[in-house]
């Protein structure tokens, strides 16, 4: 394929990654007894979360605490570890999929509550859970391009009312099979919070070098999974098949340019572990170097590639290379590489 799906960044580093963990944690086995009596009538297995999906807990945000406070504080956080004032952020981007209204941007109140000057541009970015890696990239060549020195990144997912009504539903006596499993996607979100601080390589050598990547569009497969607050309807089927070919063929357009057999770590997007499984399968990856999170976060959406970026960045050595790997329904599916 030819065209504009492999690019380079010149002058980007990540300064810092972080994250929030949502304190309440809500198990797969409070999920399978408030569905007793629906996965009992359905003939379905117990603890059905934990053996297909390999989610044994998610969590949820305390009473009162809402996603975009919990953005506010991981964008704090990130910029007090990367050393940047408020003052010096010329742009941040807020990739959550979780927002109350239409308008105005969930960035607005952020921009606010991190103190960021007018001077500092701000917006939503919206592609499903691949929001905070377009996010980064979008970043990234503002940064190379001289219009900016310093961008933050934030996401906040909130997965709590949506599965609330979930699980309403499917509790219904009138529930079938494929309505069970055509939600079944919805009780494996989790809640959290993460952001990043970009700023320019040169003026920060000991950072961590945003190389570049590839992206990749799959859009025929738009319809296999729909979502909106009070729920999601999902091919997972579908999903599955369409994803693992859309990362298959953008890891085989890329391999002329990247050499990306050997990397230190594999980041990918969290979802289960058919899906986790399935790419390491299909591409040859060392299961070693692919860090999982989703058993004890869930899928965090958008947030869960820095989340458990933010994890791994503990153990992580100088001059290690990195691959972030993220697919967004859509489907949209990008890789970035980033040299530790």
């Amino acid at each position: 394929m030819v065209g504009n799906a492999t690019f380079r960044h010149t002058n980007t580093a990540l300064l810092s990654v972080s994250s929030v963990e949502a304190p309440r944690i809500v198990s797969s086995v409070d999920f399978d007894r408030r569905l007793a009596s629906t996965l009992q009538r359905l003939k379905f297995p117990p603890r059905l979360l934990e053996r297909v999906a390999g989610i044994t807990h998610r969590r949820w945000w305390a009473p009162g605490t809402s996603f975009d406070d919990a953005a506010i504080e991981a964008g704090a956080k990130a910029l007090a570890e990367a050393g940047v004032e408020a003052s010096e952020v010329g742009l941040l981007i807020n990739t959550s999929v979780t927002r109350r209204n239409l308008e105005p941007s969930v960035a607005v109140k952020i921009h606010h509550g991190l103190g960021l000057p007018s001077s500092a541009m701000n917006f939503d970015l919206a592609n499903a859970c691949l929001g905070f890696v377009n996010g980064l990239t979008l970043a990234a060549n503002m940064i190379d391009s001289g219009q900016i020195k310093y961008a933050v990144i934030v996401n906040a997912e909130d997965a709590e009312a949506t599965q609330e009504a979930t699980l309403a539903r499917l509790q219904r006596p009138e529930t079938t099979r494929e309505d069970f499993n055509r939600e079944f996607a919805t009780l494996t979100l989790g809640s959290g919070a993460a952001a990043a601080v970009l700023g320019p390589a040169d003026g920060h050598p000991g950072a961590h070098r945003l190389v570049g990547g590839v992206m990749r569009a799959g859009t025929e497969h738009h319809e296999l999974c729909v979502g909106g607050i009070d729920g999601m309807n999902t091919d997972t089927k579908g999903l599955l098949d369409g994803g693992l070919q859309l990362v298959v063929d953008a890891w085989h357009e890329a391999q002329p340019e990247w050499d990306w057999a050997t990397m230190d770590r594999y980041v990918t997007h969290q979802v289960s572990n058919a899906y986790t499984q399935a790419i390491i399968d299909a591409i040859d990856l060392d299961p070693t170097k692919v860090p999982i999170t989703f058993p004890h976060w869930g899928n965090v959406g958008p947030a869960s590639l820095p989340m458990t970026l933010a994890a791994e960045s503990q153990s992580l050595e100088a001059g290690d290379r990195v691959l972030c790997m993220g697919v967004g329904s859509g489907l949209n599916t990008a890789m970035i590489e980033i040299v530790w």
